[in-house]
């Protein structure tokens, strides 16, 4: 194996080009320190925002202020630390920052709860009265929607004081996930014995070895089993946590609560889990065709994750990905891919490992500068999805900030992976029209069939099992081990049909899902996958019309609008089943495709 490069090693054209923020580490120093000044400055407007409307714009202009210096001084530090998290100086610094930003967050905390005290009436008035707060009448008119749901002074402050204890079912299950719980070794079908943790686990049921899958997923459950009561415990507690919030907040229920906090019609989730139980027969038909491909008498679920198409060497140098990537992104036009090409050869990419960088990919930045991209490049067609996939928050974050002031120029958690999978989805599409090897287009496809299956279908299920629960918990009904382990069951036998077996041990698959302490947060990843795929066949369908709205309904759009209207305006309606829809026939298409190519390559 091949001992990693230190940082001080990459070469420079491989590395992102932090000088776009502060010129050096002086300078980082310097801004630093200016923004530390602000830390006081709170009390010029505090308790005053209702006195004018040169007051309350003063005091959201500060806001502001600090929010934009803040972000570049954060930036710098969190992606210096990041290249090579072994360098104490720039531990240190990123703790700082994070320290700081903590301080100013603290300081500035009275904002809204004061806002909402300010008649709704005497808003309109100030911004009549000053036409520059017009840049934060958006902001101000989302406060104000929810001002029903904010309790007195003395009652916020109970519910501050409580919060601690409120958030516990979610911290302890952290701690035992994380920390606690330990596995045994497992072996595979020679006999050799493999460490098993939360990390590996998920590449031991991508193996080949089905030995090793089986015995990795009944030692994974006999771990949770053990535990089934009291996980149940953590889970009903986190529930009741939620229920409490919603009724002293006045919500109908803590999903309307969940969803109001994000501007999401309830009417989405319902339509989500309906359309989708409407196309279950296609999911049925692509286990039954998995069963059929691996050649079993009798599917497990650990036997829904090792790839269908089998020693498929797909190398792509970096160099290639980035020829892939632009070619396919042609159909965007002009406007859109002069920003990914700017991003290419402006050194946005930090491409290679070395020694103490972060693990993993993502895409960051800050109002007032360029998107950064963190990658840890290894020749494979994976990695070419990711860097496309990162490419695509890149350039939404681009042209959010670039057309809206700081305070609009972020975008809610509901749209988030929109613009990243319609690039993946535009990517995989350009790639399949130009491979000529059959057998890479079958992987293709079974990678395009696999993230429909675990973002879709898996999301939605988790989606409405978090639904029921706390639906029971509503109805006062019992969270008891043996009820969550016997819904769950249910539901996984909905979704992925009699060609696989759903045995006691995935029933209890329940207890290891973090994200069922988010709060309605697993809608969003199915969601955000259905509108992308809608999009990216408007784009390819009809052409010109299509990107014009995505780009300036969607992607210059940024938060001055809610999530749910920027969508419709950029050509999917989430209330609707129709985006749903959309995106479970690509499914079929692709299922359909994979069929073909099958029967023609292995069953002739």
């Amino acid at each position: 194996m091949t001992e990693l490069i230190t940082r001080a090693e990459q070469k420079l054209e491989d590395t992102w080009d932090l000088t776009t923020i502060f010129k050096d580490d002086g300078a980082f120093e310097a801004a630093f320190k200016e923004t530390e000044c602000y830390m006081g400055r709170e009390e010029e407007v505090k308790g005053h925002l209702g006195d004018s409307a040169e007051t309350l714009y003063e005091a959201l202009t500060l806001d502001s202020e600090i929010d934009e210096k803040l972000g570049k001084v954060y930036t710098y530090a969190h992606l210096k630390h990041d290249q090579d998290t072994s360098d104490a100086h720039y531990a240190g610094m990123e703790q700082r920052a994070a320290s700081l930003a903590a301080q100013l967050s603290s300081a500035w905390s009275f904002m809204l709860p004061e806002l909402m005290t300010i008649d709704e009436e005497k808003i309109k008035q100030f911004i009549q009265e000053k036409p520059e707060l017009e840049r934060y009448q958006f902001d101000l008119e989302r406060i104000m929607k929810k001002k029903a749901h904010v309790l007195s002074d003395k009652e916020e402050k109970i519910l501050a004081e409580a919060g601690e204890a409120l958030s516990t079912p979610s911290n302890v299950f952290g701690m035992f996930n994380n920390a606690d719980l330990t596995f045994n070794d497992v072996e595979d079908k020679d006999g050799n014995k493999h460490p098993l943790s939360q990390g590996t686990y998920s590449k031991y049921l991508e193996s080949d070895d089905r030995v090793l899958r089986e015995n990795a997923f009944n030692e994974v459950y006999r771990a949770y089993g053990q535990f089934n009561n009291t996980l149940s415990q953590t889970l009903g507690g986190k529930v009741k946590s939620a229920i409490f919030s919603s009724k002293v907040r006045h919500y109908d229920s803590p999903r309307q609560q969940a969803l109001m906090n994000n501007d999401i019609p309830e009417a989405v989730y319902d339509n989500l889990i309906k359309t989708i139980h409407k196309y279950l027969p296609l999911l049925h038909r692509y286990t039954a065709l998995r069963k059929e491909m691996l050649g079993l008498d009798e599917m497990k679920m650990f036997d829904m994750y090792t790839p269908l198409v089998k020693d498929e060497k797909f190398e792509v140098t970096y160099e290639e990905a980035k020829k892939w990537m632009l070619d396919s992104l042609k159909p965007m036009g002009e406007e859109y891919t002069s920003v990914i090409e700017e991003g290419l050869n402006n050194r946005w990419v930090d491409i290679y490992e070395n020694k103490g960088k972060r693990s993993g990919a993502y895409s960051s930045g800050t109002y007032g500068t360029n998107p950064f991209i963190l990658m840890n490049w290894t020749d494979s067609v994976n990695n070419l999805f990711t860097l496309t996939h990162e490419f695509g928050h890149s350039a939404h974050s681009y042209f959010s900030r670039n057309n809206q002031p700081s305070n609009l120029s972020g975008y809610s958690i509901f749209v988030a992976e929109v613009a990243s999978t319609c690039n993946e989805a535009l990517l995989a599409h350009h790639m399949y029209n130009n491979l000529t090897d059959e057998k890479k287009k079958l992987y293709l496809l079974n990678y395009q069939l696999e993230g429909f299956k675990g973002t879709v279908f898996r999301q939605t299920m988790f989606a409405e099992f978090e639904h029921l629960i706390h639906t029971l918990g509503q109805n006062n009904e019992p969270l008891t081990g043996e009820r969550l382990n016997h819904e769950y069951s249910e539901l996984n036998k909905k979704y992925y049909g009699d060609a696989v077996v759903t045995d006691d041990n995935i029933a209890k698959e329940w207890s290891r899902i973090p994200h069922f302490y988010y709060n309605y947060y697993v809608y969003q990843y199915a969601t955000g996958y259905s509108a992308a795929m809608a999009l990216s066949n408007q784009i390819l369908t009809e052409g010109a019309s299509a990107v014009e709205r995505y780009i300036d309904a969607f992607l210059k759009a940024g938060s001055s609008d809610y999530p749910i209207e920027v969508l419709k305006k950029a050509g999917v309606d989430m209330t609707t089943s129709e985006p749903i829809e959309q995106a479970c026939q690509v499914f079929e298409q692709r299922l359909d495709e994979f069929e073909r190519l099958i029967k023609k390559m292995y069953r002739q």
